[in-house]
């Protein structure tokens, strides 16, 4: 390997590029998984170094590092939270299930980079040790785990639930604007009794918060770390003190409100929380396809469905048929749906997986709940943004079908029973008439009770009548 230096680990020597901050296990480990092109993400690399940075403030505050070395590695690893350092992160999702080789590639990046800081040169351990100094009092058992965490709390509060957010914003604002009108209902994909297009957003977005609610119920399992719990959760070789110093520290550089778990075991042999957060974003993912189906089904035609919604134009929608525009942020939001869920599988299996005193899926298990939240969040902001924003009703279109449809007679049924009602709407179905028209053959009814009982607008709420 051309211009290379040489570092080694337990089993001897490994050469490393020179420009790479790396060390020898993370070289060992581009060697022995050249599996797939899924990198361990960003948002999890972020937060390893915002692990990095609590801990040697913990050790330094706890005197049991160095100020000067602790200070360096709280620098280095600011540059790793800080997205300066991306590229010296290279591994793939695919290797040791207890994430140990990502644990030493931010142990041996920030050690190297460390001592450049402190004068010293790359893959000088003397002067910054991946282990002893970066890696003081920790695990990759207790480590991993809580930047898992840490990784999946921070991109649920400060992006997925602002996206949500943002979604339940422009469904109140078409209800504030079209609330108003009635429309055909339809069960079984099949007419039903009328709704006003305020009912059926707001059930929408009932939907929605309650995604929101569930997130809020979950988030304070995410904010209990295992950090302390060293290698099985008993914590050898940690002072007593460092978790609570370590969520100090943490919490100075996240603004949140992180504490030590009660029971490190279980944090690190189950990722339960992790487990649960994925219910959340599977249920999520099928509140979100209910949601923009129904759009995408209002707004099918424009001649030859029901075209209730008038979706906005995007991008030309065939390469054959000119003029055609299809509902393309509803089907990328519908296939966002469909991964989550399938990753919602992986992340169960995986955590189901946690024998004895370790679950060794966890690169798999955060894999899919950063892209879930991540894919979640792009696509909730894209479709508000591009799609539910601008959609308007085609008020003519709605009244036409209303207009037309046989379960007006429904309101009937309080007037003269069930039996009378559907001979009614028999007959008008039969005949291809008006249900008024059958109304009044059969004379079941006067001209002014069948206008007044079959109002749509006082078909759209209980009976008030006493």
């Amino acid at each position: 390997m051309a211009d290379t230096r040489t570092e080694t680990d337990s089993l001897g020597p490994v050469e490393v590029p020179s420009d790479r901050l790396w060390g020898a296990q993370t070289q060992r480990c581009l060697m022995n998984f050249p599996i797939g092109h899924e990198r361990m993400p960003l948002p999890f690399i972020h937060a390893l170094g915002m692990q990095k940075y609590a801990s040697a403030a913990a050790n330094k505050a706890l005197g049991l590092l160095e100020a000067r070395i602790a200070d360096a590695i709280m620098t280095a690893a600011e540059e790793v939270f800080s997205g300066k350092l991306d590229d010296q992160f290279p591994l793939p999702v695919w290797q040791t299930g207890s994430g140990t080789q990502s644990n030493m590639n931010a142990n041996e990046v920030i050690a190297n980079r460390a001592a450049e800081i402190l004068g010293g040169r790359r893959g000088d351990k003397d002067t910054v040790h991946p282990n002893d100094h970066v890696n003081m009092g920790q695990s990759s058992n207790d480590t991993i785990p809580t930047a898992m965490l840490v990784s999946a709390a921070l991109r649920v509060s400060r992006e997925l639930g602002p996206a949500l957010e943002g979604m339940v914003e422009s469904l109140q604002g078409f209800s504030a604007l079209y609330g108003e009108i009635i429309k055909l209902g339809r069960t079984h994909m099949q007419d039903a009794t009328p709704i006003t297009l305020g009912q059926v957003f707001s059930a929408y977005q009932t939907q929605v918060e309650a995604v929101l609610d569930a997130l809020a119920d979950v988030m304070p399992r995410l904010c209990k770390l295992p950090q302390g719990g060293t290698a099985v959760g008993t914590g050898i070789n940690c002072h007593e003190d460092f978790p609570a110093e370590f969520c100090n520290q943490l919490n100075k550089v996240t603004g949140f409100n992180f504490e030590p778990s009660a029971n490190k075991f279980s944090g690190i042999s189950a990722h339960d929380e992790l487990v649960a957060l994925s219910g959340v974003l599977n249920g999520a993912a099928a509140a979100l396809f209910k949601v923009a189906n129904d759009i995408r089904m209002m707004g099918c035609g424009p001649r030859g469905g029901f075209a209730e919604l008038v979706l906005p134009k995007n991008e030309p929608g065939s390469s054959i048929m000119a003029g055609k525009v299809n509902p393309t942020q509803v089907e990328a939001l519908t296939m966002v749906c469909a991964q989550v869920m399938g990753n919602h599988t992986t992340i169960t299996i995986a955590g189901s997986q946690g024998q004895f005193e370790l679950n060794a899926y966890k690169p798999v298990i955060i894999y899919n709940v950063l892209q879930s939240v991540q894919l979640l969040t792009d696509a909730t902001c894209s479709f508000t943004k591009r799609c539910l924003k601008d959609i308007r009703p085609d008020i003519d279109r709605i009244d036409e079908l209303l207009k037309g449809s046989l379960m007006l007679a429904t309101s009937l049924v309080p007037h003269i029973g069930y039996d009378k009602t559907a001979e009614i709407a028999g007959k008008a179905s039969k005949e291809k008439s008006t249900l008024k028209h059958a109304a009044l053959a059969l004379g079941y009814v006067s001209e002014s009770d069948f206008d007044r009982w079959t109002d749509p607008a006082q078909m759209v709420g209980p009976d008030k009548r006493r």
